[in-house]
């Protein structure tokens, strides 16, 4: 026993030098300043994007007449009747909105589409055009890419690439006055991507339609979607070289600029401002450049519903036309997306862009 207390003693004792009492506040510091050190960079960058998005946005920057609404498939697979198509026009009467985005496919993986998926296009065409004279209907067609995964498009195999041209050039028969192209996850760089768009803009070019692509953001840093995609196998946005090469090829692109991952309206807005004027900054003037309005409501990581609203979006995007380029003619927004939006969504839209 006697023994067993000198022992313990002894331990009890090294536990209080200089030097083991030295390395514990050293543990409890490092434990305190590592999580400061990483959330230092994000409140930068939180705090960067709260001020881009302080300031007025210059008068006159509303809508061009150039704006977009993307459209869900019940429009064209027999679900919609004429009261719906009735209803949507005066919806959009006496708005911004030119070009109506309808999903008609999905295009299937090796690039053809069933025409059994889009039975009711032609009277949806015909309706539009009868009671919306001047809005013109393009098929939005997409797919999966494999680029994250084994299924999915293939863009590198030259069949699919001719097999999408030729899915285009059949739904233009049809009557839609263009193609609108949302393939994901497209990674930037991906010269497949633009070799297609070369060969759909000849086609398109050649019948006197639109060719338009619903785009990635683009880098908040340099470089960032390579940054991003080591981390999580995703690199989600675009080089803003990238997004000038895809700008250059088509008639229109649309900004996805929603799933932004930001917590706050206002670095949401801030977000929007800044990936305005980074497109600005390399779409021609002979492309419409289109900035995505959240006409939708979820909560998830990725996309927050009290953060990314219509508001912040159209101060965004007002802010950000503003600093770079306030009188762009070829310039709108596109809303994501019909059958999700609000009463509040389209009075936001109408009141803030509209005016």
């Amino acid at each position: 026993m006697e023994d067993t207390e000198n022992a313990e003693g002894t331990e009890n004792a090294e536990d209080t030098t200089p030097e083991r009492r030295g390395r514990r506040r050293w543990v409890r510091r490092t434990a305190i300043a590592l999580p400061l050190l990483l959330l230092l960079p994000l409140l930068t960058v939180l705090t960067a994007l709260r001020i881009n998005y302080t300031g007025d946005p210059a008068d006159g920057t509303y809508t061009r007449n150039r704006d977009a609404l993307w459209l869900g498939h019940a429009w064209v697979d027999g679900r919609k009747k004429d009261a719906d198509v009735t209803a949507l026009a005066r919806r959009l009467r006496d708005t911004g909105i030119r070009d109506l985005y309808v999903h008609s496919g999905p295009l299937e993986h090796d690039g053809t589409l069933p025409a059994a998926v889009h039975p009711r296009a032609r009277w949806f065409i015909d309706a539009v055009h009868d009671q919306l004279p001047g809005v013109r209907v393009q098929a939005f067609l997409g797919d999966v890419l494999a680029t994250e995964s084994d299924e999915g498009m293939r863009l590198d195999d030259p069949k699919t690439r001719a097999a999408v041209l030729h899915s285009a050039d059949g739904i233009l028969d049809l009557g839609y006055e263009g193609i609108h192209l949302d393939l994901e996850p497209m990674h930037s760089g991906d010269r497949n991507f633009l070799t297609l768009l070369d060969a759909l803009r000849r086609e398109t070019r050649s019948r006197d339609a639109q060719l338009s692509v619903a785009a990635h953001q683009i880098d908040p840093l340099p470089a960032f979607h390579t940054l991003w995609g080591s981390v999580t196998g995703h690199p989600k946005w675009w080089s803003q070289e990238f997004f000038g090469q895809v700008a250059r090829r088509v008639d229109q692109i649309a900004v996805m600029s929603y799933d932004t991952m930001q917590p706050l309206q206002s670095t949401y807005g801030g977000y929007v401002a800044q990936q305005t004027s980074l497109a600005l900054e390399v779409t021609p003037p002979s492309t419409d450049l289109l900035m995505g309005l959240p006409f939708f409501h979820e909560n998830r990581f990725g996309h927050w519903n009290h953060a990314e609203t219509v508001p912040a979006a159209v101060r965004g995007v007002r802010l950000g036309l503003s600093r770079t380029d306030a009188d762009r003619a070829r310039f709108g927004v596109a809303l994501y997306i019909d059958f999700a939006a609000t009463e509040a969504d389209w009075r936001s839209y109408r009141e803030d862009w509209v005016r």
